[in-house]
């Protein structure tokens, strides 16, 4: 997804609220950097881990509730985990400290009234991301994918061609991360 995508198109329903929210700070920002001469930043962050994640099974993201549930099926023995929907989502991740240094980064040299995406530029499937977790994990079970459930948004993937060609780029590895 391109920044100068953004309101372009219907908003994912699941999350509608939530984008519309952000999407009023954004134009706020860059409101009050037009009237005020101000130099507000609007950045777009793709999902995060790292330390300090919710690893809350009723509030959390794909990646910590894995995570947590790797990890207590592994403990407890169990003979499989259980993912939600089919596995074929596309997501992408950057790792907390990289999306620090990519925001002082960009305060110490971006003007610009326009946002800016802040990732990694590769995603992969949660069937993928899942098979990570279990190999980090060392959980000797199967995984279970319910159909039943959904899937969500088929990819969610930033281009972050601009933030790239202005000379930063993040450093960890999403493995390294987990």
């Amino acid at each position: 997804m391109k920044e100068e995508y953004l309101l372009t198109g219907q908003l994912e329903p699941t999350n509608e609220a939530y984008a519309v929210a952000k999407i009023a700070g954004i134009k706020m920002c860059q409101a009050y950097n037009q009237k005020y001469h101000k130099n507000y930043i609007s950045v777009i962050p793709t999902n995060l881990n790292g330390p300090g994640d919710n690893f809350d099974l009723e509030t959390s993201h794909v990646l910590p509730a894995l995570t947590r549930n790797f990890h207590e099926a592994r403990q407890s023995k169990h003979d499989y985990v259980e993912v939600w929907g089919s596995g074929k989502p596309r997501r992408e991740f950057i790792y907390v400290d990289d999306l620090a240094e990519a925001c002082i980064f960009l305060m110490r040299i971006y003007n610009e009234n326009e946002i800016i995406n802040i990732g990694v530029g590769k995603d992969l499937s949660i069937m993928e991301l899942a098979e990570m977790i279990k190999g980090i994990t060392n959980f000797e079970g199967y995984i279970k994918f319910d159909n039943s459930k959904p899937d969500g948004i088929a990819r969610k993937l930033l281009d972050v061609s601009k933030i790239k060609a202005l000379g930063w780029e993040a450093k960890y590895e999403l493995h390294a991360g987990i």
